[in-house]
Parts: C-alpha cells; sequence; structure tokens
C-alpha cells in the first residue's frame, strides 16, 4: 500500500487514559493536599512552578514510563496530557532535579511523615500484616552513599541499601529509608520501625514478616516489647544447623514437605524461642526454596533436602506459621515492581538526600497506583503498571472545542468505552475503606 505522509497541529496525546488518574486525584484533592504541606520547597521566583505542579507531572511522567530524569521530556513536550492536568507548564527534568536537591535530611522526614500519614489517616482499614526487607541498588557515578557492599547484582559496584516496609494486605508501602551501600540489613532497622509505625499512629500492625538479615537478639527483645506477633527467617548458623540435625520428630504436610518445631535457645538470649523447622526433598521438589546444611555435606541424606527454619512468638500450628511466613514473597514482587515500572534504582542524584526524596516521591506515585487498582478498577487479579500503561492508559485523545466548551476526545473502540465511561459513574468508587473527606 502506498500512501503520502502530512502533518497536524492538532494536540494529541497518546496518553488519553491518564484521565482516569486525573480524575482520581480531583477526588481525593490531591493538589490541596500538596499545597497544603508547607515542608515542602517552593520557588521563590514569580515565573517558578508552582510545587503541586511540579509533583504532579513528576509523579505522572511515572506512570508515564518514565523511570530517570531524562524520560520526563517526553511528558513536557504533551501539552495535550498538560491540558488534561491543568500544568500551564509542564516542568522539564532540571527542574525536578533542582527541587529535590533543596531537600535534606530533616525535610525528607517531614514531608515522608506527611505522604505517608496522609495515606493510612484516610485509610479505614485495621489490622496490618508488616513486611520489611531491603535491596540493593548499584550506582555507576559518584553519588553520596554509594559505597561498596553486599551486592550480588554487581559484585564490588557501589550501591545503595535501602530499607522498605509494605502494608502486605493492601500492597501499600508504608515507609523507605535510603541507606549507604555499606550497612547491613538490619542496621538502623529498630529506628526504622519505630519510624514506621509512627507513620501508621493508630493502626493496628498485627504481625511483622522479616527476612534472616534482621534475625538477630536485639530485634527479637524489641518486638517482644511490642504488642505485635512475628515471623523471621532464620539464619543458618552452625548452632541452627545443628539443631536441624538432631531433629527426628518429622511430620509429613505433602508429598516432599516434612515439618517439625522446636524450643530453641541461642547463647545470646535470655530466653528460649519456638523455631518451626520445613524441609523439603529436592527428588520431589527440585525448585524447592532454602538452604542445605552444609555443616553435614558428607552426610548423604542432608543433601536431599533444603531447609528453611523460622522463629515466632505465635501459638499456631507449625504448618499455619510456614504458610504465612510464605506470603512474604510478595514483599519481594514489589520491589521488583518498584524498580522495574516506578524507577526506584534509577532516579539518583549526586546528593543523598535529593536522591532520597526524589525515591519518596517514586513511593508516592507507587501508592497512587496501588489506590487506583484495588478501588477504581477492582479487579480481581491486579495489573503491574506496566500491563496497566499499555491496556488503559495508552489511549490516544485530543482535545476539540464543541459549542465552546472543551472536550477530549477519546479514540476508544464501541466494545471498551462503556466500561472506561463507568469507570467514574458507578457508585462503588471509594465506598471501600479509602475515604477523603470530599469523596
Amino acid at each position: 500500500m502506498v500512501f503520502d505522509i502530512s502533518y497536524t497541529s492538532k494536540e494529541i496525546t497518546p496518553w488519553g487514559g491518564m484521565v482516569f488518574l486525573k480524575q482520581m486525584l480531583q477526588k481525593i484533592d490531591f493538589r490541596s493536599f500538596i499545597e497544603s504541606n508547607t515542608d515542602l520547597p517552593e520557588s521563590k521566583s514569580n515565573r517558578g512552578y508552582k510545587t503541586a505542579t511540579i509533583i504532579e507531572s513528576f509523579i505522572t511522567s511515572i506512570w508515564c514510563g518514565a523511570n530517570r530524569f531524562m524520560h520526563t521530556e517526553v511528558t513536557r513536550h504533551d501539552s495535550a496530557l498538560g491540558r488534561i492536568f491543568d500544568w500551564k507548564e509542564t516542568p522539564a527534568q532540571d527542574t525536578y532535579k533542582r527541587f529535590f536537591s533543596k531537600f535534606n535530611q530533616a525535610t525528607n522526614q517531614k514531608v515522608s511523615d506527611c505522604y505517608y500519614s496522609w495515606i493510612f489517616d484516610n485509610f479505614k482499614f485495621d489490622n496490618f500484616t508488616l513486611d520489611i526487607d531491603s535491596t540493593e541498588m548499584t550506582r555507576y557515578g559518584e553519588q553520596a552513599g554509594a559505597k561498596k557492599g553486599y551486592n550480588p547484582a554487581k559484585r564490588g559496584h557501589p550501591s545503595h541499601h535501602p530499607l522498605i516496609a509494605f502494608i502486605a494486605d493492601v500492597k501499600l508501602v508504608a515507609n523507605m529509608w535510603l541507606r549507604s551501600g555499606n550497612t547491613s540489613s538490619a542496621n538502623n532497622f529498630l529506628s526504622f520501625l519505630d519510624d514506621t509505625l509512627s507513620k501508621l499512629k493508630n493502626k493496628t500492625v498485627s504481625l511483622i514478616r522479616l527476612d534472616s538479615g534482621f534475625f538477630n537478639a536485639d530485634t527479637l527483645e524489641y518486638l517482644e516489647t511490642k504488642p505485635m506477633d512475628y515471623i523471621i527467617a532464620v539464619k543458618f548458623t552452625h548452632p541452627i544447623q545443628r539443631l536441624i540435625h538432631d531433629r527426628k520428630n518429622w511430620v509429613v504436610l505433602d508429598t516432599g514437605i516434612e515439618i517439625c518445631e522446636q524450643m530453641y535457645q541461642s547463647q545470646s538470649w535470655e530466653i528460649p524461642r519456638r523455631i518451626v523447622i520445613v524441609r523439603q526433598r529436592l527428588k520431589d521438589r527440585p525448585q524447592a526454596p532454602g538452604k542445605q546444611l552444609n555443616l553435614f555435606a558428607e552426610e548423604e541424606i542432608y543433601n536431599n533436602y533444603r531447609y528453611s527454619a523460622y522463629v515466632t512468638n505465635m501459638k499456631l500450628a507449625p504448618a499455619e506459621i510456614w504458610r504465612l511466613y510464605r506470603g512474604r514473597a510478595e514483599a519481594e514482587n514489589r520491589i521488583k515492581e518498584l524498580k522495574y515500572d516506578f524507577g526506584f534504582d534509577s532516579f539518583n542524584l549526586k546528593d543523598f538526600y535529593a536522591t532520597e526524596a526524589a525515591l519518596t516521591c517514586a513511593m508516592l506515585a507507587y501508592n497512587l497506583m496501588a489506590l487506583f487498582r484495588t478501588f477504581v478498577l477492582q479487579e480481581k487479579t491486579q495489573k503491574t503498571l506496566s500491563t496497566l500503561r499499555y491496556r488503559t492508559f495508552t489511549i490516544g485523545a485530543y482535545f476539540e472545542k464543541i459549542n465552546n466548551k472543551l472536550v477530549l476526545k477519546i479514540a476508544l473502540n464501541r466494545k471498551r468505552r462503556a466500561w472506561f465511561s463507568g469507570l467514574w459513574n458507578h457508585g462503588k468508587v471509594f465506598e471501600y475503606p479509602f475515604v477523603f473527606s470530599n469523596a
């Protein structure tokens, strides 16, 4: 087929579906929330951008696929998208960099308190399961805090090593601290937990789940001063391996899965604690997670299994303890999504607290998208942002004046129009646990 090419001056956006998110931000009065936060830096120039515009456009850029500052230029040059969100002008990448560079440690603390508290103050749901995890983010420049430490993806490369807290029940981020790359998983963990609980304020945290990086006496003693249950993966030290080696009372749960429990007191513990142990036979379950007993590698029987162990203060049956802990795998999936879809390991600046500020804003973008998925789309299976981006948000659209009224014309086939229009025309929106005063 032969055809000619011509051009149009009509403002067309490939992101017509972003009107969904604009409507949600209006429903929750997001702009007023940003404008009421007096801790956010403001431009002193009459020609400067409003703080609300900077944050809104940065978040929207992430939703549209930006995972580094340079990518925000695509959003900047989309004038129709700017009209959808009512920005007089869309900031350039240097505006975001200058804005986040105004943050310091105290500002970050105040702003993150405001962001997270705002989400959970308006969340009527209570009784949460809290998962806390750490991750490595490889750095290639000379950013502050980028140090050589544990980095399995890029051994020997400098990295940052942030801590992230997730509310498992509703897939929201409850807190995030950026840390230097040479810190261990448990470094400053207790302060982070205190800060997270303060952001959740009067919410009940009934269970906390942690991986073996947080398995130490200080953490256990601290958690036992709190009114919450815990399940923590056990680090396979030599005493723990000997404990498992001596177990004889295995109970079969399923083909190739056995479980037992034991009271155990480490030399560094003042009291004994309950340990639940699971072993999975590799012949039946070759992909089973866990560790082998390297201390007894010469004994063939122990090479046939992978083991995992958990310390807990809960009184549930051992199988239930294991089942509950396995739900923690969702935290790892959330971290992957943050990295791949929200630029968590790509938005970085030379200044440490500027990077932390940008990542806190990325967490806000994630939480708002989580609310959209849960309370607006209300689908049985929650799609990742990358899936939603091309299934829901990438819809061509342009503005047209009809009878002196500006109308957004969306290029959508007839079969999808009823679904598109119905999202904000039914009575279910925000009648669930997330409720704002003007919703």
